[in-house]
């Protein structure tokens, strides 16, 4: 699942405009199984597909900033894709994307419109 993963984000960096493409490649993309369970203390939903973490590019500077980071809950996705590969892939595209814009800046309303709810 972690090698599909991989190349699923691989390719949908490469289908990226180039001028996105350049800025998606500077956020770290990580792969857990699950949110651990301090995520899930913190309030993170044990059945969350993606998370992105830090400051969007629009957000102003922070005096603690978090770095970057997308993280990707691999056996939750497949989880949720009934353990077919194709969904899983699909999936794998769709939450890449949807944490991505998190981190250019859209909101859940934002992203719904864009179709990556």
């Amino acid at each position: 699942m972690l090698t599909w993963a991989r190349d699923e984000i691989a390719t949908t960096l490469a289908r990226l405009p180039a001028d996105l493409r350049d800025k998606a490649r500077a956020v770290p993309v990580t792969f857990e199984p699950r949110p651990s369970p301090g995520m899930v203390d913190d309030g993170i939903a044990p059945d969350t597909l993606g998370l992105f973490c830090g400051e969007a590019l629009n957000d102003p500077p922070s005096d603690y900033p978090v770095p970057n980071q997308i993280i990707l809950f691999l056996d939750v996705i497949w989880d949720f894709s009934g353990s077919d590969r194709e969904t899983y892939l699909d999936e794998i595209h769709k939450t890449f994307l949807h944490e991505l814009g998190h981190y250019f800046g859209f909101d859940e309303e934002e992203l719904a419109q864009r179709g990556l709810e």
